[in-house]
Parts: C-alpha cells; sequence; structure tokens
C-alpha cells in the first residue's frame, strides 16, 4: 500500500493524520509486521490492520491521539485471544504515531522516496516520545539496535492485451487487489473513461509493451483478434522478463496455438508454458464478469506461489497465519 505520499495528501486536505503499524506480530494474526493503516482526523481510513476488534480498537485510539494533538508515538501490545476476544491466538504489537502539518518536511521527504521505488528507514521510537526515521542508502541495514521498515515495495505487474468485454471486466476485478496493471489496446476508443487508480493504459504496440516490461510481469492476451493473440502471445513467451504468459480461449485454441508456434521455431519448452484456458478450473460461467473473477482468482494464485517460492530459501518455512479473526 502506498503509505508517505497518501499521508502528504491526508495531511494537505485534513491537516493531520495517523498512522497505524503493525510493527510485530506472533502466531496466528490477521495481518504480518509491517502492515499500517492511515486514519484521518474524522475516523476515515486507508488500507487495514486485519478488521476486527483489533482494528476497531486501533482507530479509537489514533482519532484520540488526533484530538489530542498527541505528539508522541503510542505503543500497544496485545494477545488476541485474552485481550481482545479474537480466537486468531496471536499476539500484535502496533505503534500509533500522528502527523499535522509541522511535519511537512520529513514527511515529503519519505513521500519523495517512496515515488521514487522501494526504500526502507532505521527507525527509533523511544519512550513517551516521537517515532525517529532516517532514510537508509540503497542495500543498507539499520544499525545494531534498531529497528528497520520497509515501503514502496511494488506489487506483482499484469501486463493485459485486449480492452474487449473480458478485458473490461477483469480490470475492474484487478482493482482492488494488490498488482499494477497495464492495458494495452490499439484500437481508438477502446478504454472507457474511467481507469481504476493501479491501471495504466497505453496504446503502444506490444513488441514496445513488453521491452518495458518489469522483471516477473504475467502476460494475459485476450484482444478481438487470434492473429494478434498468437503474434502477442509469441513475443510474451520470448520475452525474458515475463514469468508467465496466460491466453484466453479454449483447449482447441491452445492445441492450434501450439502447432502454429511450433512453426514458427518457439521452443516446446516454452510453449509448454503456455497457460490457456484461463482461470480457476470449475467456473463454468461464461458472462465477463464470470470469467474476470477466476482469472483474477488464478492471478492471486500464481502471485503468492512466486512470492513463496522466492523467500523460501532466504526465511525459510513461513509460519501460518490467518486471513481474518
Amino acid at each position: 500500500m502506498e503509505v508517505w505520499p497518501r499521508i502528504e495528501a491526508m495531511v494537505e486536505a485534513h491537516g493531520a493524520c495517523a498512522l497505524v503499524s503493525v510493527v510485530s506480530a506472533v502466531g496466528s494474526t490477521p495481518r504480518e509486521a509491517g502492515t499500517c493503516m492511515i486514519v484521518r482526523p474524522d475516523g476515515a481510513f486507508h488500507g487495514t490492520i486485519g478488521g476486527g476488534a483489533l482494528e476497531w480498537q486501533a482507530l479509537a485510539r489514533a482519532q484520540a491521539m488526533l484530538a489530542r494533538a498527541e505528539r508522541a508515538t503510542m505503543l500497544v501490545d496485545q494477545v488476541l485471544g485474552p485481550d481482545l476476544g479474537q480466537c486468531c491466538g496471536g499476539r500484535v504489537a502496533l505503534a500509533i504515531e500522528t502527523f499535522d502539518r509541522r511535519d511537512r518536511t520529513e514527511i515529503a521527504a519519505l513521500a519523495a522516496a517512496e515515488r521514487a521505488g522501494p526504500f526502507g528507514t532505521a527507525i527509533d521510537r523511544p519512550a513517551g516520545g516521537r517515532t525517529v526515521r532516517r532514510i537508509l542508502k540503497p542495500g543498507a541495514a539499520p544499525a545494531a539496535g534498531m529497528a528497520g521498515e520497509r515501503f514502496g515495495e511494488r506489487p506483482p505487474s499484469i501486463l493485459l492485451f485486449g480492452a474487449g468485454h473480458v478485458g473490461r471486466a477483469l480490470v475492474l476485478a484487478l482493482a482492488p487487489l494488490p498488482f499494477r496493471v497495464v492495458w494495452c489496446d490499439s484500437r481508438p476508443g477502446a478504454f472507457p473513461a474511467a481507469i481504476p487508480a493501479n491501471v495504466t493504459t497505453t496504446a503502444a504496440s506490444a513488441d514496445a509493451v513488453l521491452a518495458a516490461a518489469p522483471a516477473g510481469a504475467e502476460v494475459l492476451v485476450m484482444t478481438h483478434s487470434h492473429a494478434l493473440d498468437l503474434d502477442i502471445v509469441e513475443a510474451a513467451l520470448m520475452c525474458a522478463p515475463v514469468a508467465g504468459v496466460g491466453l484466453i480461449g479454449s483447449a482447441t485454441k491452445r492445441a492450434r496455438f501450439a502447432r502454429q508456434l511450433a512453426g514458427r521455431g518457439v521452443p516446446a519448452s516454452r510453449i509448454a508454458a503456455l497457460r490457456c484456458p484461463l482461470g480457476l478450473p470449475g467456473i463454468g460461467g461464461k458472462e465477463p464478469p464470470v470469467i474476470a473473477a477466476a482469472i483474477a482468482a488464478e492471478c492471486l494464485l500464481i502471485a503468492e506461489a512466486r512470492t513463496k517460492a522466492a523467500v523460501a530459501p532466504v526465511r525459510g518455512r513461513r509460519p501460518t497465519r490467518s486471513r481474518s479473526s
């Protein structure tokens, strides 16, 4: 979630806001350490630390701090079962801090760093005082005895080719999910007037879009033309940064494309990586929103599997945690 640019905007628009951060999470907890939520003085908020009584009490504490113009960071340590009656069974430590227009310089520096990409901070939370942050140089770690934070981590990228009925429904299905979507269609007037915040549209050629693809991007192909689909699939399968390629259609379409791709010299190992049909199996509806929901769910499963595969060699087995309580 975007943190410091949103804090910057909230302070400018509302005069103040509070940041609620999960400092640590042990056992079965709704959200992991590093999760945060930004609260306005009127109680409106962005993000979530997991819902339930934990979040409700954190919102009340944040609003009370804002009403008192309290500057010191509040630290809250709660065992979810005995303290809140939540059945998760874990333990969560929260930090609640407020910002107002006096903090513009600090907020602006952090917002600029986040807009530039992922970055880390070294933090110090003195008892009874305000949290102090120092932006770390790339690759640097906090000094011994200091905690650290990470901001600006980019969600997985999806390159979506085609703005037809399913493409439009899929963009809406992906709108609230943790993906960055590049939506591609060269036809005039192909895109609707309203575009979700996590979507960027482009009329550039497929070659140009793929040339700029970030590492690990997922390509989904569903244009108005099977011939164009074939060209894009071929280019995507041979594009090094692309992690996966999906094609809308039936098993018959996939078999036909496999023969044509082989005739164009695409290696069998790359053709085998093509996913078609798209979407979770067992969902049989053919309405565009139903197809979109199945594809969006499949994208989530793929992204989570890749994340687990990436962190497993470094962190070992990840602890099990609940999604809600």
